[in-house]
C-alpha cells in the first residue's frame, strides 16, 4: 500500500465519524440560503458613540451582518458602547516611544426591537499595534490602520458569538 493512499484511508476514516456525530459548519449552506443569514438580515446597528471608531465599527458591523437599514425593517436592534486605549509598549532608551498597542472593548446588547426584552449581550476586545516612524504622518496613518484593524476584528468576533447564540436557541 502506498504512503499516499494510506494518507487518504487515514482522512477517510477521521472524516467520517464528523459527519456522523450531527457537526455542520456554522456558516455552511442549507438549501439556497447561508445558514443564520435571515436572523442577521433584520438587525438593526444603533449609531455607536466614539467618532471615527464608532463609525467604523458601526459601517464593519452593518456590512459583516448585513441587516435592516431602518429600525422598522428590523426584528433586534444591536447596541454597542466602546471603549479604547493607547499603551507605549516599546520605550527607547531616550524615553521616546517607538511601539503603541492600541486597544478595543465593545460591549452589546441584541434586543428585541419590539418589546425591548435582551436577547444576548457581551463584551468583546482586541488589540491591535503600530509602529511610530519619524514621519507623523507615516504615524498617523498606521494609527488609523491599527483602529480600522481592530473594529473590523470587533465586528467579526460579535458576528460569531451572535451566530453561535441563534445556532444553539435554534435547536
Amino acid at each position: 500500500m502506498s504512503g499516499r493512499f494510506r494518507r487518504f484511508v487515514l482522512v477517510l476514516a477521521l472524516a467520517l465519524p464528523a459527519g456522523a456525530c450531527g457537526f455542520h459548519p456554522l456558516y455552511g449552506e442549507i438549501g439556497s440560503q447561508r445558514a443564520g443569514q435571515a436572523v442577521f438580515n433584520s438587525i438593526y446597528v444603533d449609531p455607536i458613540p466614539g467618532e471615527r471608531i464608532g463609525y467604523q465599527l458601526r459601517n464593519n458591523l452593518i456590512e459583516q451582518l448585513q441587516g435592516a437599514a431602518v429600525p422598522q425593517d428590523a426584528l433586534y436592534r444591536l447596541v454597542v458602547t466602546t471603549t479604547q486605549g493607547i499603551e507605549g509598549i516599546a520605550v527607547e532608551p531616550d524615553a521616546s516611544i517607538t511601539r503603541y498597542n492600541f486597544n478595543l472593548v465593545a460591549h452589546y446588547v441584541l434586543s428585541n426591537i419590539h418589546t425591548g426584552a435582551i436577547i444576548k449581550s457581551g463584551d468583546e476586545s482586541t488589540l491591535s499595534e503600530y509602529d511610530v516612524v519619524s514621519s507623523p504622518y507615516s504615524t498617523l496613518v498606521a494609527q488609523q490602520a491599527a483602529e480600522r484593524r481592530a473594529t473590523e476584528d470587533i465586528a467579526g468576533r460579535v458576528r460569531v458569538d451572535l451566530a453561535v447564540h441563534f445556532h444553539n436557541t435554534a435547536k
